[in-house]
Order: structure tokens, then sequence, then C-alpha cells
């Protein structure tokens, strides 16, 4: 295993000051894109769509719990699937009471939504032990309309912007998208109208959990097989983000 090198702890100093540059410009451009993610436009969601939850049927509306912003996970749950994404599963048990505690004091809700009929979900959010509010958006055209689902018998599918042609075109050997797939979308509350203002897919959802966030801090890394420099772990692991062992 290649590990860093071994130096005096004045030249360790230095490099790590030269690093420290480079991590302020990333924080300032990651404060700019914040900035111009805040200045979307947004468009008003005119669809009435349905949900079930624990206590039976609800709207978009009610799932912001009455704040005016509302986070939905995108869970991968299908509704003929057991349990649910082993990667969804690795973020959502991440999700503490204490941060849902601090969203709720800065006005926002978060809420998962799945495929999977209300019976399942409730099945596996009781063997997993977790609390968060967790929908079933199963008869309903929520997870197509936010291509979170792409069935091309269904509707155009499209992931992370793109159509299933623009990605054949950035990769020939692109075997295509179809089934479930992450996301997480954003929604603001004005009155009793819903505006979309943000959808995030693909690596989008790493900043939505803290693993990859420590991680990143640490010599090894995440120790997968498409970091640099190469070599850096003995046991490299996958892109798939469900830390199984």
């Amino acid at each position: 295993m290649p590990l860093p090198e071994i130096v005096s702890a004045d030249e360790w100093r230095a490099a790590r000051m030269a690093l420290l540059e480079d991590e302020k410009q990333l924080t300032k451009a990651r404060d700019a894109v914040s900035a111009k993610r805040r200045e979307l436009p947004m468009v008003k969601v005119e669809e009435d769509y349905r949900f079930t939850g624990p206590d039976g049927e609800v709207g978009l509306l009610d799932l912001f719990d009455g704040r005016p912003q509302l986070l939905v996970s995108h869970f991968m749950f299908d509704p003929e699937w057991t349990d649910g994404c082993p990667s969804c599963t690795a973020g959502a048990d991440e999700m503490s009471d204490g941060l849902q505690d601090h969203l709720h004091t800065r006005d926002t809700s978060l809420a998962y939504v799945s495929r999977a009929p209300i019976e399942k979900i409730e099945d596996y959010k009781h063997r997993k032990g977790w609390t968060f509010p967790w929908y079933s958006s199963f008869g309903s055209s929520f997870n197509y309309d936010f291509h979170v689902t792409l069935d091309e018998a269904v509707a155009p599918a499209e992931y992370n912007y793109r159509t299933q042609a623009e990605w054949a075109e950035r990769d020939p050997s692109w075997g295509g998208w179809s089934g479930e797939q992450p996301g997480m979308s954003a929604f603001l509350r004005v009155g009793d109208d819903v505006f979309h203002t943000y959808s995030s897919y693909g690596r989008g959802a790493e900043w939505t959990g803290g693993s990859y966030a420590f991680l990143d801090l640490t010599p090894l890394g995440r120790q997968e097989d498409w970091e640099q420099p190469e070599g850096r772990s003995d046991a490299l692991r996958g892109n798939s983000p469900d830390f199984a062992s």
C-alpha cells in the first residue's frame, strides 16, 4: 500500500497551508453555486399528487407538515421488492432525529417517498428502526414526473437532465436507464400553492449524506476504485454507496 510521504512537521505544515488555499477556493465556489441554486426560478405544481402514509391518503401539501419548505428524498423501493435499495438504505441509516430537528428549526420538512405500497414501507421502516416520515406514491405519476422511476412504456426516460439518446451519445456502450433511481427534490409552499424549486440526481445525493464527507478528510479516502492516488487502499470498493462490507 503506497502511503503518504513521511516529512517533517514544518514540511507538512507548508503542504497543508497550500491545500488550505485550494479548500478556501472550493468553499467560495460552493457558496457561489449555492447562491445560484437559491436564485433558480420555480415551477408551480399543478398535479394533485396523492400519497399514502401510515394514517391514510395525503396530498403533497400535507408532506410540508405546516412548514414552508419541503425536501423529498426519492428512495428506491420498487413495488415488487421486499427490501429497499441498499444504497438508499445506507443513506437513510444516517438520518437522525437530531438532523430532522435542525431542519425543522429552519422551517424545513424532510420526507421520503417510494413507489412501494405503504405496507412494505412500514414493514421495512420498522425493521430498520427509522423514525422519519415515509410515504408511498404507488399508483400516482409522481415518481415518473420527477424522473426517478424510468419506464419508456409510461413516459420518455430522462435521468439527471439527459435523455436516453443523450446518454448514449456520451457513451456508446451505455445500456440505458430503467427502473428506480435515486434523487432529491426541493419544494416551496406559498399559502396553499406548491412550487418545485430544485432536484438533483446521481452524485448530487452525496451532499445529503454524511459518510462521504467524513471519508474525504482521510488519507485513504473513500477507498473506491476510481479515486486518486491509485492503490492507496488494499480493499478497493466499487462506487456503489451502499457501504456493504
